[in-house]
């Protein structure tokens, strides 16, 4: 399992609970895309998870911002992720971070608002925030193998879902894998 968070704005920790904080620490990957705003925060989801990958935001403290870098990439499930906090640009800057880098999907955060959009070639996502939503509903998002399928099969598609942290269902979306 992949588990996808943005936008904690702590001072004191993590900010997990309920289901998000299971998905944190169950996943095989946990990919945060900014915005953690202190290093106790971000220390508390090292502490979470078993492989972070993060970036910083633009909030993010003096301390955060000398540990992590503003984009990158990471390949998890046969699926390319690039990451990033902000784009500017809009969608159509998103989606030309993400062909610029050859990715499959674009994670980032900034607005708190989670969706998802599938453009011609790349999908967006935006996890929301699970700690401070700012008017938009709390999330995280979720991408596994389909119920079924074993690993190494030929199944080229990994199953998503946008939860808010308590489990229940925003929005679920397919992925094709590469």
């Amino acid at each position: 399992m992949i588990a996808i968070f943005s936008d904690t704005h702590s001072a004191r920790g993590h900010e997990l609970e309920g289901e998000a904080l299971a998905a944190a620490r169950e996943a095989d990957v946990v990919i945060h895309a900014g915005d953690f705003n202190t290093a106790a925060a971000l220390e508390a989801f090292q502490d979470e998870c078993e492989v972070l990958v993060g970036v910083r935001g633009n909030t993010d403290s003096a301390a955060v911002r000398d540990r992590l870098p503003t984009a990158r990439v990471v390949e998890e499930g046969g699926v390319r992720f690039a990451v990033t906090h902000r784009r500017d640009g809009g969608e159509t800057g998103l989606a030309m971070f993400g062909r610029s880098r050859d990715a499959d999907v674009v994670v980032s955060g900034h607005s708190h608002r989670p969706t998802v959009v599938e453009t011609e070639d790349v999908l967006l996502l935006n996890p929301g925030s699970h700690a401070q939503p700012r008017g938009n509903r709390p999330g995280f998002a979720v991408l596994e193998q389909p119920a079924g399928a074993e690993a190494g099969t030929d199944d080229a598609r990994l199953e998503g879902a946008i939860c808010e942290p308590d489990g229940t269902l925003v929005e679920s979306f397919e992925l094709s894998r590469r």
